[in-house]
């Protein structure tokens, strides 16, 4: 573990990054302002578990493998963004509901939902290489190269990043939910705002689908 004032800056640096919008941030925020806190917390914790995985991947080098691999990288670079562009297709091809059936539908299906919500976010995170490449990137940076065991000081280190994003995940759950109920919008508003973040997440999709490996 580094000491006190590298750990505090590792910790300072992980909140910076993670208050860079990206595909992460829309999910939590899509879906909190959708379907409320808990549906925005379930997309944070899908999201933070899909982390974990490359957490852990890195320590043992799974992680160090993809990055020296052209075709490793490549084809879950590929699969994401396939993913991603999933996401954003179907919400641009959305239509408004009723209120009414939204209600109706919402006793039945919430435990479906919330888990379909937090699966969605964890492959979001386990097939976008860039989040296994910024792992290994960012966080041996604040690992001594004395240190006696650097895989166990990845995993302390990734853990606590992944601890802080999750805090800030259930932030923007919370804010985001309390903003939907302040902000009374109509049916074809929420479709509009509905379909241009799923263009966002298109767009995330090709970027990544198009971008080299140190893009």
């Amino acid at each position: 573990m580094p000491d006190l004032p590298h750990l505090l800056a590792f910790i300072a640096a992980g909140w910076l990054l993670n208050l860079t919008p990206g595909p992460d941030v829309l999910y939590v925020v899509t879906n909190s302002l959708r379907s409320g806190v808990r549906a925005g917390v379930m997309a944070g914790l899908g999201i933070t578990a899909g982390c974990f995985v490359h957490i852990f991947a890195a320590a043992v080098g799974v992680g160090t493998l993809m990055a020296t691999s052209a075709t490793a990288f490549t084809v879950l670079k590929y699969i994401g963004a396939a993913y991603l562009l999933y996401l954003g297709v179907r919400m641009l091809l959305s239509r408004a509901k009723p209120p009414a059936d939204l209600e109706a539908v919402a006793a039945v299906s919430e435990a479906r939902s919330l888990k379909a919500i937090f699966l969605g976010g964890f492959w979001t995170n386990v097939l976008n290489p860039k989040v296994a490449l910024f792992f290994l990137a960012f966080v041996p940076q604040f690992i001594a190269a004395e240190a006696p065991d650097k895989a166990l000081a990845f995993i302390l280190l990734g853990c606590i990043f992944n601890v802080n994003s999750m805090l800030w995940c259930h932030f923007l759950a919370v804010s985001s939910a309390l903003a939907s109920r302040r902000i009374r919008v109509g049916r074809t508003l929420t479709l509009w705002v509905h379909r241009s973040i799923g263009a966002l997440f298109v767009s995330f999709g090709l970027r990544l689908a198009l971008s080299g490996r140190g893009s």
